[in-house]
């Protein structure tokens, strides 16, 4: 094996490895609720498809949920799993519903290299539809903010 051989095997073997942690996550996942595209088409609005189904991000200050303040559970819009309480609701200043926590086995995570750094994707955790982001820069008692989309969420009033 020459050099040139060598450098050749380590650029390709760089190149490899940068593309697959850049790769979006797969589109379908083993999820206990799970329909074809073209159901998830038909069954959302088209901006909650684009969040819930490709991962896009809502406006911010564009969800009505900001300004929700009732007692009563936050679900996935397109499966209707329970995902987070009105008590860990609060207003963090960046347009989008927040939360402090989520309701036990509503959600997912999976580490997000999409916009070239490294965050924390919500999901679904019975359809695997795209949620937000959750960070470390949270209120008490959990130092967490999940920040959602308000558009993949629908409200259910107590």
């Amino acid at each position: 094996m020459n050099r040139r051989h060598f450098l050749g095997g380590v650029t390709t073997g760089a190149v490899a490895l940068a593309f697959w942690q850049w790769a979006p996550a797969p589109a379908q996942a083993a999820y206990p609720f799970a329909l074809s595209d073209a159901a998830w088409k038909k069954r959302l609005t088209p901006w909650a498809y684009k969040v819930l189904r490709q991962q896009a991000t809502e406006y911010p200050g564009s969800s009505p949920l900001n300004d929700e303040h009732r007692a009563g559970l936050f679900a996935c819009a397109g499966c209707d799993q329970k995902l987070f309480s009105s008590k860990t609701k609060f207003d963090s200043g960046t347009g989008w519903p927040s939360f402090w926590a989520a309701l036990p086995g509503g959600v997912g995570t999976r580490r997000d290299l999409g916009l070239g750094e490294i965050r924390t994707e919500v999901h679904c955790a019975r359809c695997g539809g795209h949620l937000g982001h959750v960070f470390d820069d949270g209120p008490r008692p959990t130092g967490k903010r999940y920040c959602m989309n308000g558009v993949a969420l629908r409200f259910i009033p107590a």
